[in-house]
């Protein structure tokens, strides 16, 4: 194994003990942990990903006639440029 790549795979001491802790956690608050967790790494791989429930959002807007089939595809192209 490369030796950048092993230093880049190591958990910080402060990151296990928060991840351990974190089990104890109610759901949702691990849901949005979760979430700030994603939106990081997102921004270090520069993808985006949206979450179930904004595409939910999206599909229900489009449905709803709230939004534009322009705007829903402004949406999306925004999503995957991210």
């Amino acid at each position: 194994m490369k030796r950048g790549f092993a230093a880049a795979t190591v958990m910080t001491p402060k990151t296990q003990k928060l991840l351990e802790r974190v089990q104890s956690w109610p759901e949702e608050d691990q849901e949005e942990l979760a979430e700030y967790a994603r939106e990081i790494e997102a921004r270090r791989l520069g993808v985006y990903h949206a979450s179930p429930e904004e595409l939910l959002a999206i599909d229900e807007a489009e449905r709803s006639g709230v939004a534009s089939a322009e705007e829903v595809e402004a949406a999306f192209r925004t999503f995957r440029r991210a």
